[in-house]
């Protein structure tokens, strides 16, 4: 009985401690902190977010960057702040280029103002602003551990130059945005990320690199990882098992580091706008329930090749507790800015 109890042991430590990269988005902090948002720790004592969230486990902060947004929120030199309050507690950097003055997802990709729009032109264009962009972070001493070459862009990017109707236009815009990290100051290198959504079907991640890779323009030189979105509320397909055949596939198939670049689990849910799937309805809309579907997620990732990484979606963020989905809340602190237990789970993963 003890030894088996022991080898369970042992092999439960093991997946906890596999994940490499153990995240949150908080790209809305400054926004939120300047709304007069203050943030506590599960026991109400208050602390800048950084420090709640390096002593609840994590170790990397995702921040998106968009172009030239109209209030400035979110722009360049936004998260060139945030980045430094991210250095000074020892957090890492994940740069979420989103390549667009605002949202960019899978129906929303526009090309920044004053960009151009042909595919000559806009290659240039894009390989330029990354590169300026990558030395801006290396002028101020930061060296980013991750950055995505565009955020979701199932659909293409930099529409309607990079939609999907043209691949090789696609290939083009990816391998110049690489080139421009590649050719940046950075040092050492951030890992080159490719994000898409829906990241518990392997049909539309096989379709996708596939149709991308064929060119030849892009080669799997110019990335070190595929990252997805993992959200349980928008699709009864995004089951557990699907998400596990998908990576697995993903991984088995180009040999690239897999993060599940985006995931939330809901507090509060009453009125769902799609059916939950099938295998994560026993767990509650909690934090306990937030605990349990990390867990559960982080173990797939534990058990495939190369699978190394976790962010959940703008935790933070209590002045849109939806987080843009039909439930009321998947933030993992409660109004107006308190922690909630499943922070901690970062400990566990």
């Amino acid at each position: 009985m003890f030894p088996s109890l022991f080898l369970a042991l042992s092999s439960l430590t093991a997946v906890q401690a596999a994940l490499k990269h153990k995240g949150v988005d908080w790209s809305s902090v400054i926004v939120e902190e300047k709304a007069g948002i203050s943030y506590t720790t599960t026991s109400g004592t208050t602390e800048p977010l950084e420090k709640i969230l390096v002593d609840s486990g994590v170790n990397t902060v995702r921040q998106r960057v968009w172009v030239n947004p109209r209030d400035s929120n979110y722009n360049l030199d936004y998260n060139l702040k945030l980045a430094q309050r991210a250095k000074a507690v020892g957090l890492n950097v994940y740069v979420d280029f989103h390549y667009s003055d605002t949202w960019a997802d899978p129906g929303h990709q526009a090309i920044p103002s004053g960009w151009p729009t042909g595919i000559d032109d806009l290659s240039w264009k894009l390989y330029n602003y990354t590169l300026d962009a990558s030395n801006k972070f290396a002028e101020a001493g930061i060296s980013p551990t991750i950055i995505s070459i565009g955020n979701e862009i199932r659909a293409g990017l930099l529409f309607p130059t990079g939609s999907t109707s043209n691949f090789n236009n696609i290939a083009r815009l990816l391998h110049s945005a690489s080139a421009g990290i590649k050719d940046s100051n950075l040092s050492p290198q951030p890992k080159i990320m490719i994000h898409l959504d829906n990241g518990w079907d392997w049909s539309t991640q096989n379709n996708w690199y596939t149709s991308v890779l064929k060119p030849g323009t892009l080669t799997t030189s110019d990335f070190d990882m595929m990252g997805v979105s993992y959200y349980p509320f928008y699709n009864s397909g995004a089951t557990l098992a699907n998400l596990k055949t998908s990576l697995t596939n993903m991984a088995n198939t180009w040999g690239k580091e897999i993060v599940v670049a985006e995931i939330n689990w809901p507090t509060s849910c009453s009125h769902p706008a799609y059916a939950f799937p099938s295998d994560v309805k026993s767990i509650p809309f909690s934090a306990e329930g937030q605990t349990t579907f990390m867990q559960k997620t982080a173990e797939i990732l534990a058990g495939v090749k190369n699978g190394n990484g976790i962010f959940y979606w703008e935790p933070a963020w209590v002045d849109n507790a939806g987080l843009g989905s039909s439930c009321e809340s998947n933030t993992m602190f409660s109004w107006p800015g308190k922690a909630l237990s499943s922070l901690a789970v970062f400990k566990t993963i």
